[in-house]
């Protein structure tokens, strides 16, 4: 029995050699591929690990099992950050993943979300961000007023390709307005001239052409003692000057609110409300709301002391102007700079986040698709939950370490040739088997 059970052994032994021969070239692979990649931005190392087969023993005899690998790409693994001087050369701080597509879905409306850690876009022909290997970042646009919709955050049906408009005109009517200011309280005693305060704002009508609304603000001067009130016409340019809203604005005294508004009459226009701060006037181009603040707030409208000081005037809206520079921020905003010097929001870049990155599917130009291994995906506010931040002009690079791919090169090298070795060996055991004589 034993003599008929050590062919068996010698036949193990030369399975086990071959299997090893077969995992060490699978480890060889892998490192082929590390160091091929080295210089690869985004790209994640391989490692491919060693896994012992254990056969069953009887008596005296022991039977080898070999040896099999597996291998697994590294995602979670991050690269060092290197800058770039591209806007959009985009990058992952931490945690999370850029949503991204293949350009070709473009012209079918089909959005297959890929995901990658970074990424040198640029705009193409259609304005649409692009790498040079074909890939769509995606993200959530902007409204009008640069605010983001609420989107669902568990599926990529809200994302859409990140297309800015390079050489077209953009602008956006105005549509809100913000006066805060301080009136002299000495105007609205008796025996004060009265002297109008004269004021214009600009806005934008729904042509992106300028225009204003002159703003005349004049004390009501009373026969005894102060009135602490004001009346205020307001005219629209666009309208040949028509008045589009007079209000008496009515400031208290007392110890507490003294200088604050106290009461605002409508005499034409919106009526004021008093939970906003605000009433609506209609220009040319339709309404707009004019936000004087509310009553008692000293951030809104004020009278003290004797001086008129325009403290802040703001409006929404933009001229008409070319796009001029992109800029991306760490929270994924996309903003667009234009010549009319008006800076506007334009997309969200979200980052994708799974709980097990290294279940992802590896793709072409170092992208990954969502896996059962992976688990369900998340897309999160960059900086938000789990995920780190995005850094602009910015490129991650290869998590390969060439001196170490080269140690274990040498390493799988000898691995390999001693198991030749093994099979050479029990070849000529067989052999010499086979020479024994009855």
């Amino acid at each position: 029995m034993q003599q008929k059970g050590v062919p068996m052994t010698i036949s193990s032994s030369l399975n086990s050699g071959v299997a090893a021969l077969k995992a060490n070239a699978n480890r060889l692979a892998s490192i082929s591929d590390n160091i091929a990649n080295a210089s690869t931005f985004g790209y994640k190392r391989v490692e491919t690990d060693f896994h012992s087969m254990v056969t069953a023993t009887s008596g005296g005899a022991y039977s080898a099992g070999g040896v099999r690998t597996t291998s697994q790409r590294m995602i979670d693994q991050r690269g060092s950050l290197v800058t770039t001087n591209n806007s959009t050369d985009l990058a992952v701080r931490g945690r999370g993943m850029l949503p991204v597509m293949p350009s070709s879905q473009i012209a079918t409306g089909t959005t297959e979300m890929l995901l990658a850690t970074t990424g040198s876009f640029r705009t193409n022909e259609q304005g649409y961000l692009v790498t040079e290997s074909g890939l769509v970042l995606l993200g959530w646009p902007a409204q009008s007023d640069g605010s983001i919709p609420s989107v669902p955050r568990d599926t990529p049906a809200g994302l859409q390709p990140v297309q800015l408009s390079v050489n077209q005109l953009s602008g956006s009517p105005t549509t809100r307005m913000t006066l805060r200011m301080n009136l002299p309280a000495t105007a609205t005693e008796a025996g004060s001239p009265g002297d109008t305060q004269p004021l214009s704002v600009e806005y934008f009508d729904n042509l992106g052409k300028s225009e204003k609304v002159d703003i005349d603000l004049s004390p009501i001067v009373p026969a005894t003692g102060a009135s602490n009130e004001w009346r205020m016409v307001l005219r629209d340019t666009a309208s040949s000057g028509a008045v589009i809203g007079e209000y008496i604005l009515t400031f208290g005294d007392s110890r507490t609110t003294g200088g604050t508004l106290s009461a605002v009459s409508t005499v034409s226009g919106g009526g004021y409300d008093p939970a906003t701060g605000s009433f609506l006037v209609n220009v040319r181009g339709g309404p707009m709301e004019i936000n004087i603040g509310q009553l008692g707030d000293s951030a809104g409208i004020t009278q003290l002391s004797d001086t008129f000081a325009p403290v802040s005037i703001t409006r929404d809206g933009s001229a008409v102007g070319t796009m001029t520079s992109v800029k991306v921020d760490e929270n994924g905003y996309v903003y667009a700079t234009y010549d009319s010097g008006i800076s506007r929001r334009v997309f969200q870049i979200p980052l994708v986040d799974v709980p097990n990155p290294n279940g992802l599917t590896a793709l072409d130009s170092q992208t990954y698709a969502p896996s059962r291994d992976s688990g369900t995906f998340f897309l999160w506010d960059a900086g938000d939950g789990p995920t780190g931040d995005l850094v602009s002009f910015a490129r991650e690079e290869s998590t390969t370490d060439v001196a170490t791919e080269l140690t274990a090169m040498i390493q799988t090298q000898r691995a390999y040739s001693s198991s030749a070795k093994v099979i050479q060996t029990v070849d000529e055991m067989l052999q010499e088997t086979t020479n024994i004589k009855r």
